[in-house]
């Protein structure tokens, strides 16, 4: 790969990288945990092309990739950025992805949007429970990767040891393709084991020569390891008895090898890089290993009616079909569409037809709607430069799209289509927000809905039990980010307050109650009196009126008033103002007058009965009850049983799944796990999930009834 060849094609700083065709461009999602030195990569690639004249640094808040304010003063990637770049006469989209799991909405973007993935592992650092994740991600779609082991001239660096963790958490295929030569903890250059070259860095430029004796034991043992996988991997059965029997094997045969292997998405290389070094063998990796576009997978595409379509190709001729894959607004600029066009050609100025489906649940509502485009851009951090089109392949910008959001689909508007969506995790951690002011509430809804369309793993509910606005997040970090979004990007101040579980009410017992209305007020007064009598139901058993009246004590055209009165103080509950559930109330007796007894008479009188009862027998307060599925390593298997009963959750059971995973089924109150996504990945090291469904309610444990009613 990088052994081939030794020239490169320089972008111009300044002007947008052009492709016309999509066997020229390739798409690279850039995956590994926070601080691993993705954007760092980015960087050091986009100054070894040319793109720009000197690398910016994380630490100073000057990269191409890490643009946002939040960013800059986080020192962290947020956001996905694309930052394209021109080597060899390749198209290279990079697009930079956040590292931190509040932020996997932006990644799994990324991932859809891109044809292959370097995974950037530290050498002084190692791997993360997220990125091991996301690569038994990658292997079940059969996505090609490369592993970049980062920081290889850090102090703490280690790169046989960083190189043995990638081997023994990515499994079989992983092999290196160059050794670092360090002298006095600096970083000289790379030996190629293929070539058995020193490719030195020292002077700034890559030049070759011969390797030190030094290292022979070294590039021998590598060297045999990274043939025998390649040749494993070949398609020419007769290279492994060839060598086997001693026969030397050409050098360019196993390149040709190794680079379909990667390809096919079987064989994972191994590159490094630190500042100033393996640049040159990176970009190799991804113009020479790598598939285009035209050789990934298209996504499932439909009609707008469901049916699927079959024949749509990467063909920029074809039938327009490209996906949003980010969206951002700006109080200024607006609405900024990125992306990624899988088949047909987008011109500035077209109509296109914009679908969006699937996220009703998280404030998206289905659209249909045409919309004239504006103009097209080549972006690189927040600079747009203009391009005259984006042909099946590559990821452009696209302004004024007023009502795409992240995830929607731009088709032809004779043809419409639609692209099923990928898939998002969902926000598990509520906060509840208000406005802080009168002004504030004003310009909320808007600002949330911007908020809403950028971010498909952002939930927006209004709850209508509790009266709160409650953001369902993605963690902590997302959270602050939201929220710092908000003041800074949109200028609404809105603060935290604590959330509030919608409970239930319900009657401890049997009892007997009268609901006595009787008021004379000069004209026609007001005459009911119902008797009533309650008893509890099981969970889940709703609410039932029962007309046991004879003899026409209660008129008939009243009965039903007394049950509409008796449901409408139920609605308002009886004790802590929670709806009350799980009742059975029955009508046996009463009495009307002929004058004065009226609909809302004995409404009221239904309403009156109930308080009675409610000061006859104990009123119960009920909890919500979900039932979790948490999916951990075995590792933390205990610990997360052990937290659960802690939470007054009962464990159902366990199973094991794959490899090293457990799942973990328990029921849990609700009021326990308003927080649960940040104690799990505190608990787990960032490697548990877990999913929620409600199950039904049950009694408060008393002293925290008593709590709660109080409060209430």
């Amino acid at each position: 790969m990088a052994e081939k060849s030794s020239g490169s094609a320089v972008g111009a700083a300044g002007r947008a990288p052009a492709a016309d065709r999509a066997d020229a461009i390739r798409n690279v999602v850039l995956v590994g945990h926070s601080g691993a030195g993705k954007t760092t990569l980015v960087e050091q690639l986009l100054a070894a092309t040319g793109t720009v004249q000197r690398p910016g640094r994380v630490e100073d808040g000057n990269t191409v990739s890490d643009f946002d304010e939040v960013e800059v003063r986080q020192q962290r990637s947020v956001n996905l950025a694309v930052a394209p770049l021109t080597h060899n006469g390749i198209k290279i989209n990079l697009i930079d992805t956040p590292g931190y799991a509040d932020f996997v909405g932006d990644l799994r973007a990324g991932l859809r949007a891109a044809d292959a993935a370097l995974f950037v592992v530290s050498a002084s650092d190692g791997i993360d429970g997220l990125t091991q994740m996301l690569w038994e991600e990658c292997s079940q779609v059969g996505m090609p990767r490369a592993v970049v082991i980062t920081k290889i001239d850090h102090q703490r660096a280690n790169f046989e040891e960083a190189l043995a963790a990638c081997q023994e958490i990515f499994g079989d295929g992983v092999a290196p393709l160059y050794l670092p030569v360090i002298t006095n903890g600096h970083v000289n250059g790379l030996i190629g084991l293929l070539t058995q070259k020193f490719y030195n860095y020292a002077t700034g430029a890559r030049t070759e020569k011969e390797p030190g004796a030094g290292y022979e034991a070294q590039i021998e043992e590598h060297r045999g390891s990274l043939i025998e996988g390649i040749i494993q991997e070949s398609e020419d059965e007769s290279l492994m008895d060839r060598y086997l029997a001693g026969e030397p094997i050409d050098v360019k045969v196993l390149i040709e090898d190794l680079e379909k292997a990667v390809e096919r998405g079987s064989f994972y290389p191994v590159v490094c890089s630190g500042l100033g070094v393996g640049t040159h063998e990176v970009l190799e990796v991804i113009t020479q290993g790598f598939p285009s576009p035209l050789e990934h997978p298209m996504p499932e595409i439909t009609d707008l009616s469901g049916k699927p379509v079959q024949g749509v190709t990467c063909d920029p001729d074809g039938p327009l079909v490209a996906e949003v894959v980010k969206t951002t607004s700006d109080p200024y600029v607006g609405r900024i569409s990125l992306v990624r066009v899988f088949s047909g050609t987008l011109r500035p100025d077209m109509t296109v037809h914009v679908s969006g489906h699937g996220l009703a649940d998280r404030g998206h509502e289905d659209h249909d709607v045409d919309e004239r485009i504006g103009t097209l851009s080549c972006p690189l951090g927040k600079h747009q430069r203009p391009i005259p089109k984006g042909v099946a392949g590559d990821i452009v910008a696209v302004a004024k799209l007023g009502r795409a959001e992240t995830g929607d689909t731009l088709s032809d508007v004779e043809r419409p289509l639609l692209m099923t969506s990928w898939t998002m995790p969902d926000p598990l951690l509520p906060v509840a927000i208000r406005a802080r002011s009168k002004a504030d509430e004003d310009k909320l809804a808007q600002a949330l809905s911007r908020l809403v369309a950028e971010d498909p793993t952002l939930r927006l509910e209004n709850n209508a039990e509790t009266k709160q606005l409650v953001l369902w997040c993605m963690g902590e970090a997302h959270t602050d980010v939201l929220l710092d979004r908000l003041s800074k990007r949109y200028g609404v101040e809105v603060e935290r307050v604590d959330l509030r579980v919608p409970l239930r009410e319900t009657f401890g017992g049997r009892c007997q109650a009268m609901g006595r209305n009787v008021k004379q007020t000069g004209g026609h007064g007001q005459y009911a009196i119902c008797h009533i009598e309650v008893e509890p139901l099981p969970s889940g058993g709703g609410f039932e009126f029962v007309d046991k009246i004879v003899g026409g004590v209660v008129p008939r055209q009243f009965i039903p008033s007394v049950e509409k009165g008796v449901r409408a103080q139920m609605e308002r509950g009886v004790v802590a103002g929670y709806p009350m559930v799980d009742v059975r109330v029955t009508l046996y007796d009463g009495k009307a007058h002929s004058v004065d007894s009226s609909d809302m008479a004995f409404q009221i009188a239904g309403q009156l009965a109930l308080k009675e009862a409610a000061s006859k027998v104990p009123t119960l307060l009920l909890e919500p009850v979900d039932e979790l599925s948490v999916l951990v390593a075995d590792d933390y298997v205990g610990s997360v049983m052990s937290d659960l009963s802690s939470r007054r959750g009962r464990v159902l059971g366990t199973e094991p799944v794959g490899t090293g995973r457990t799942l973990v089924r328990a029921e849990v109150p609700e009021l326990e796990i308003t927080r649960y996504a940040i104690d799990l990945r505190s608990m787990s090291h960032g490697t548990g999930t877990f999913t929620r469904s409600f199950l039904r309610y049950e009694p408060l444990p008393p002293n925290l009834a008593n709590k709660l009613a109080a409060a209430g």
